[in-house]
């Protein structure tokens, strides 16, 4: 979960600004946590909590208004209509995280990231991107075989994950689906050496950079298990005490989720 939120603070200077490179400062002076934290922190907080996905997103939404939610979710999160939009966006896959960390067998893991997805994302994409995800991660902390990871997203999701980065980078461009944005995250997982070098890649396709940054973290750090001591303090001095109470219970409750 922390790698994940890591991911959208590093990548959050470049959402506007794409790069086609990994040679970039790591943390840059405007860095901030962005919607994709926001409900990160709000997934683990519903299952700390065991309260709905619904009421804890526009909670969530009503405490940081201003964390640069798409244009959907604000109007639904700010509204009293509780009814899903039929969203494919990357939203749901971006917010997942905390599932694969908090689960014991993939079955959990698939049943409660549709959870996560279906009360705003219910188009199947945006379903199927939330599980990818999620499952990825738990096969990443429970396996630790790549290769075992690329076969089962492929296989059970269709996503085509064999272009090589560099081919990818040439035609990237910021795209919000999860379909044009999940395949490519995982892409930077399987290609990377370590935590960095993994959010250096997503980062580097030049897309949605905060999104890629944040789903390729996730899995990194479940993979890798430790994230840099420098990233983790300065991603704590960034996240407000609210997040970072809540950070800390989940790791409490569910250690693999603990760097």
């Amino acid at each position: 979960m922390l790698g994940a939120i890591a991911g959208d603070i590093i990548g959050s200077v470049y959402e506007a600004r794409p790069i086609k490179t990994t040679d970039f400062p790591l943390f840059n002076p405007r860095c901030r946590f962005t919607d994709d934290t926001v409900l990160t922190v709000a997934v683990a907080d519903a299952l700390l909590q065991g309260t709905g996905y619904v009421e804890t997103f526009k909670e969530y939404y009503r405490l940081y208004p201003h964390a640069r939610y798409g244009g959907a979710f604000m109007s639904w999160a700010s509204s009293v209509d509780n009814r899903p939009y039929l969203s494919w966006g990357n939203g749901s896959a971006m917010r997942v995280s905390p599932v694969g960390f908090a689960f014991d067998n993939l079955d959990s893991v698939l049943e409660e990231a549709k959870r996560t997805a279906e009360v705003t994302h219910n188009h199947p994409e945006g379903i199927k991107g939330a599980q990818a995800v999620a499952a990825a991660i738990f096969l990443a902390r429970t396996s630790r075989d790549m290769s075992a990871i690329k076969a089962f997203v492929e296989r059970t999701f269709s996503y085509d994950l064999n272009e090589s980065l560099d081919s990818i980078r040439r035609w990237y461009r910021f795209d919000v689906s999860c379909q044009g944005t999940v395949p490519q995250a995982l892409r930077a997982f399987l290609d990377s050496t370590d935590y960095e070098d993994a959010v250096r890649k997503a980062i580097s396709l030049g897309g949605d950079s905060d999104t890629l940054a944040c789903i390729t973290g996730g899995i990194a750090q479940a993979y890798y298990r430790k994230l840099p001591a420098r990233v983790v303090s300065k991603v704590r001095r960034i996240l407000d005490q609210r997040l970072n109470t809540v950070l800390d219970e989940f790791m409490a409750r569910f250690p693999a989720a603990a760097v």
